[in-house]
């Protein structure tokens, strides 16, 4: 069990997909996204989301992400950011994202 304050640490928020192209480099496939935050900025993000998603489909998409994890380096990519989905049957990631549009940025609680 984890407590509210351990919850409230979680910078989760809903950002837009400017981008995404194939992460050539990637162990796993994988896309490299640009995504649109806001007021908080443009962040980067690799993902393994190949199985459901074609590249021109994730743009315009909102989808919910982790900001304050600390940036990791994959390949020759640097991630600033964790996009959030669920594990299907078929352990495919089905993305997250808010029910109707709201603005970049906005915070998940």
């Amino acid at each position: 069990m984890i407590s509210w304050e351990d919850f409230e640490k979680i910078d989760l928020r809903v950002g837009t997909i400017l981008e995404a192209q194939q992460f050539e480099k990637a162990l796993k496939p994988a896309y490299q996204l640009l995504i649109d935050f806001g007021g908080l900025g443009i962040k980067k993000s690799s993902a393994q989301i190949t199985n459901l998603y074609q590249c021109e489909v994730l743009i315009g998409l909102q989808v919910v992400a982790v900001l304050n994890f600390p940036p990791k380096q994959i390949a020759n990519f640097i991630s600033e950011c964790l996009v959030l989905g669920v594990y299907n049957a078929n352990q495919e990631i089905v993305l997250l994202h808010p029910g109707m549009p709201v603005s970049n940025g906005d915070k998940i609680g």
